[in-house]
């Protein structure tokens, strides 16, 4: 009784949230602006990877480009900031937007995946089910991609996964919650072929980084995550010859 009535509370509270994305979600012309820009900014990124970023691991050019299609002109703003190997210097405030970026990428997949899945194909009508469905999935796609780069480096799957349950929970927990909260609130009841629902998903994934990026920068902060390597220093690798290294 006492989490129902403080979920109602919370629900009250963010109604005025709900109220002005709707419309905005469900227009055909925002939503069609939007698209159009996500185009643009996954046309720029993958110009300026090919013409200037081929130091980069295809593990981050693969990274990035999720990025910049779940969140448009915002990712590609992230990945110019931080990703390229251009940037002046290093920081932790960039660190913390690499880790995110990363953690996102994965965990994104999952929740398209599992929206997509479950609340449109197999049209489940209860909210927990999907809900929790969703969470195990980006749980499950936010873990593998940390997982599967350390056994290529040689870890053993025991180790990777611990290391991965340590390193990436908190994030991951912190973005699915204001993610997936996020949908719910908005569109909740709308249905896969409703312009509402993707687009309530698609803003649903730019607020869990947005909520992400202090938990992953404090966490590097910490020294529990590197937040991935100096993309500065990939790029004088490329340019003295020497080889490259895993992230």
């Amino acid at each position: 009784m006492l989490l129902q009535g403080s979920l109602t509370q919370i629900e009250h509270a963010l109604a005025p949230v709900r109220h002005v994305m709707k419309p905005l979600l469900s227009d055909p012309l925002v939503m069609g602006v939007w698209a159009l820009l996500v185009v643009a900014s996954v046309g720029t990124l993958w110009w300026d990877v090919r013409a200037r970023n081929q130091a980069l691991p295809s593990l981050m050019k693969g990274v990035w480009t999720l990025v910049v299609l779940y969140s448009g002109p915002f990712g590609l703003a992230v990945y110019w900031y931080a990703g390229r190997t251009q940037i002046d210097s290093d920081s932790l405030w960039r660190r913390g937007f690499r880790s995110t970026a990363h953690c996102y990428s994965g965990c994104g997949a999952g929740e398209v995946v599992g929206f997509a899945l479950l609340a449109g194909i197999f049209a489940l009508g209860s909210s927990l089910v999907v809900t929790a469905g969703t969470f195990a999935l980006a749980y499950l796609f936010g873990y593998a991609l940390t997982v599967g780069p350390l056994m290529q480096e040689g870890v053993g799957f025991g180790e990777a996964m611990l290391d991965a349950f340590y390193s990436e929970t908190p994030s991951i927990t912190v973005m699915e919650i204001a993610a997936v909260g996020t949908d719910l609130l908005v569109a909740s009841q709308a249905h896969v072929s409703e312009l509402l629902f993707w687009g309530a998903l698609v803003f649903s994934l730019s607020v869990g980084f947005v909520f992400a990026y202090p938990v992953n920068a404090a966490l590097v902060h910490l020294g529990v995550k590197e937040g991935m390597e100096n993309p500065a220093e990939m790029g004088q690798k490329r340019s003295n010859g020497q080889p490259q290294t895993a992230d």
